[in-house]
Order: structure tokens, then C-alpha cells, then sequence
């Protein structure tokens, strides 16, 4: 009877390590008993004598926390001495509660490992992981620009300087000359008004109105500060454009199937101001993925497929063995809760990355298109019946569904509804508008008959 009610567990990893990471030391478990653990600092030569302590007993595989990025450098380690390193969620490792300790966590990891309970995270290759960092930062810049142009932007208000209302963008082409202009000293409201562009639609009297200042030098000093920061991020955000260029040239000139591919340039796709000007997105994403299109896709930005490239790139995508493995990957799918036979609860999980935020703007975008698609036309069935914010979040899994069946299984985008960019609308507006014209007036195809001498 005694042997009916006992549960065995299979050893899966027999040679196996569990290690807990810390900011100051790392605790590593080789076994469950008291000489099997041992604890390291985190300098380079601690690193390395974690390694070799593993190697001295025959550890083959390692399983560890991903706690913050303390175990990275580790991490790089153990994976250039040819271990078998597997990186873990934090909650996936927790221990029993009321009993935690540095020793306890790292035991329970090695004994979690060491019957098969952990799964590893996703983890880009090197080159991809290269090209995050520099996107990564990029970003980071973008948003400390952003700050920067609001605090410019408070300082113009304090100086009852008003060019955030008759421009749409302070930062933009005729922003920028008229703040360097005042930084410099100009006051002369008429001569800060001839620096508009001819693209504004406010006059030169109205600009002329709104530029008159109060003369305060104290805010006059915290904006020129502030543009001299703004200038100093747009130097380093073209900087990392250069690198993130490098990097993918890189590495479609080292990889013959990348490089033979070519696309028309695509004219018409709108380029948003913070998508960098120097790199040939269109041609390079085309490269990049080996003859797929992804800007086919409605809504689909040059600042998606970056990202897409970036956080997950081509082998990263196909590691993922389904399309629905990359969706719940992505935390797109609804985590459906049953018990009894009723659904409690199918709420999508928690928690949000890069790539799936990138993916839930484009499916907003999408939402906002004026003519019929067949993604905009879902989001809209969605949207009727659920609400915005499920649409948003249906939509952007239909768009991760749709990537990895393009990627993987190599099947190019067809939409049925040609989609049509800024300038072939503009077009077919004109078109329209003298068709109607022409109908108003009655006119007929002969009296638009000409002859020639």
C-alpha cells in the first residue's frame, strides 16, 4: 500500500547546476547537501572560478535566474565553456513560502533543473542582441528629446512667447529657427516671423502677434540650456543611426542569401520624423529577411519592422515551433482559466515588451485607416463588440500570427482591398472631385475633343 501512494521523480538533468544571482555574490548549487554550495563574487576572476568549480564536478547544464541584467556577464561565461545554460523567469523559481534564503533558492534551482520543471527564456543571438542595444538606446535618447522639447516648450509659454500655437511642432523645421533666433537675442517679433516656412498656414502678421516676449532672462537661460541639449541628443541619436546601419549591413553582406534580394523603393510610405533618415529600412528589411516584405502589411511602420529586427530577428522568430507559440510569447493570447467547465477568466496576461507594444501601435494605426482592408474591417467587428482596447490587442496578435507565417512558412502578404498610400490618395481624391465636377456640369465625353493642326 505503501508503495501504491509514492510518487517518483525521473531525474531528466542528472549533471546539473542551479545558481542564484545577486547584485554582490552568486550562490551555486551543485547538489542538495551542504558541501555543494558554494558562494562567488561577481568580478570577472569570480566568474571564471564559478566555471571552473562547475567543471570539477561534471556539470553539463545550468540553470539560473534572470534577476535584473546581473546575470549577463555569467551568463556569457558559462556559454563560451560550452555549458548548457538555461535562463529562467524569476517566478517560475520561486521557493516555498517562509523559506527563503540565498542557499535555499539556489538548491531549489538545482533540484527544479535537475528534474526537468524549468524552461528556458527566449534569447536573440549575438548580432540581434547587438543590434537591441543600440535600437534600445536610440529609443531612450528619442524620449529624453521628447522631454527636452516639452521643457522648451514651458520656458517659450513662461516667456509669453506662444509657437506652440501657430506651429504644430516647435521642434520642427520652422520651431528650430525661430528658438536658435531668440537664444541668439533676437526680440524683433516681425523678423522671428520671417524665418516661418512656406508650408506654414499661419501668416507672417499672426506669427509676428504671437512672437512678442516679456524680456525674462532667467527663462531666456533655461531655454537656450535646453536647446543646447536637444542638439547634443539629435548629434548622438544620428550616431547610433550610423551603428544600427553598420550592424545590419553587416550582416547581410556576410550572408549571400540576404544580399541577393532587391525591392523598389516605396515613394509613398509615410516616414515618421524619429525613423532614422540614413538607412534604407525598405531595402535593408527586405535583405534582412530574406526576400519577405513585411511593409506590405497596412499600418505596418519602418519603426515596427526595426523593432521586429531588433528584439527577435530572423532566427529568433524561428525558434518559435507555431504561430500561436509567437503570439503567447508575445502576450497577445488570452490566458483562458476553466474550472468546472466555465471559463472564469481569458484575460490576456500581464506583463509587455518592445515588440508587442511596436505591434499594438501598428494595430491602432490600423484602426484609424479611412478606407476598407481586411485587418481594419476586423478591428472594427472587434471593436463594435468588445471595445478599443480588445480590438487593439486582437489585432496585434492577427499582425503576430501574420509575421511569423510570412517569415517562417515564407508566405508573402495578399490583400484582396489594394491598400493605398498618402500620395495615391491625394490622386484619387483629385480624380473624384473632377469626375463629380464633370457630372454637375453635365458635360460628355465629345465635348472633350481636341484637334490638332
Amino acid at each position: 500500500m505503501k508503495e501504491q501512494n509514492q510518487i517518483s521523480m525521473d531525474i531528466v538533468n542528472p549533471k546539473a547546476a542551479g545558481i542564484d544571482i545577486g547584485s554582490r555574490s552568486h550562490f551555486v548549487a551543485v547538489g542538495q547537501k551542504e558541501e555543494h554550495i558554494r558562494e562567488f563574487g561577481v568580478y570577472n576572476e569570480d566568474l571564471k572560478a564559478i566555471s571552473n568549480w562547475l567543471k570539477e564536478n561534471g556539470i553539463q547544464s545550468v540553470a539560473m535566474e534572470s534577476t535584473g541584467t546581473y546575470w549577463q556577464a555569467l551568463y556569457a561565461v558559462l556559454l563560451n565553456d560550452g555549458f548548457q545554460v538555461i535562463l529562467c523567469n524569476g517566478k517560475f523559481t520561486k521557493n516555498i513560502k517562509g523559506r527563503k534564503t540565498d542557499v535555499q533558492d539556489c538548491q531549489w534551482i538545482q533540484k527544479l533543473h535537475s528534474i526537468g520543471l524549468l524552461s528556458g527564456s527566449f534569447l536573440p543571438d549575438l548580432q540581434t542582441e547587438q543590434l537591441r542595444t543600440y535600437c534600445r538606446h536610440r529609443a531612450s535618447l528619442i524620449d529624453v528629446a521628447a522631454d527636452t522639447s516639452k521643457k522648451m516648450q514651458k520656458y517659450l509659454r513662461l516667456l509669453n512667447l506662444r509657437l506652440d500655437v501657430i506651429v504644430k511642432d516647435i521642434c520642427g523645421l520652422t520651431g528650430l529657427k525661430m528658438i536658435e533666433a531668440i537664444c541668439n537675442g533676437e526680440t524683433n517679433p516681425e523678423k522671428l516671423a520671417e524665418l516661418r516656412n512656406g508650408n506654414c498656414k499661419k501668416s507672417e502678421q499672426e506669427m509676428a502677434k504671437a512672437l512678442e516676449t516679456n524680456g525674462r532672462k532667467d527663462y531666456l537661460f533655461g531655454l537656450k540650456q535646453e536647446l543646447k541639449m536637444y542638439k547634443n541628443l539629435q548629434i548622438q541619436i544620428k550616431e547610433c543611426d550610423v551603428e544600427i546601419e553598420k550592424i545590419l549591413q553587416e550582416q547581410i553582406d556576410n550572408d549571400h542569401n540576404k544580399k541577393q534580394h532587391y525591392t523598389d523603393p516605396k515613394i509613398h510610405k509615410r516616414i515618421n520624423k524619429n525613423t532614422p533618415k540614413n538607412i534604407d529600412l525598405n531595402l535593408m528589411g527586405y535583405q534582412y529577411f530574406e526576400g519577405v516584405d513585411l511593409l506590405k502589411i497596412e499600418g505596418f511602420s519602418y519603426q515596427t519592422l526595426l523593432t521586429l529586427m531588433s528584439e527577435v530577428g530572423l532566427d529568433g522568430i524561428k525558434k518559435f515551433g507555431t504561430a500561436k507559440q509567437f503570439a503567447s510569447w508575445l502576450r497577445l493570447t488570452p490566458n483562458n482559466k476553466i474550472s468546472g467547465g466555465k471559463v472564469l477568466s481569458s484575460r490576456i496576461p500581464k506583463g509587455s515588451n518592445r515588440l508587442k507594444i511596436a505591434l499594438r501601435n501598428a494595430a491602432n494605426a490600423i484602426g484609424n485607416l479611412k478606407e476598407s482592408t481586411p485587418l481594419r474591417d476586423f478591428f472594427h467587428r472587434i471593436n463594435f463588440r468588445k471595445g478599443r482596447v480588445s480590438a487593439i490587442s486582437a489585432t496585434a496578435r492577427k499582425l503576430g500570427v501574420i509575421i511569423w507565417n510570412m517569415v517562417v512558412k515564407n508566405i508573402p502578404y495578399h490583400n484582396p482591398k489594394e491598400y493605398l498610400y498618402l500620395d495615391e490618395k491625394r490622386k484619387l481624391a483629385v480624380q473624384k472631385r473632377l469626375q463629380k465636377q464633370v457630372e454637375n456640369y453635365q458635360f460628355s465625353a465629345d465635348d472633350f475633343s481636341f484637334t490638332t493642326t
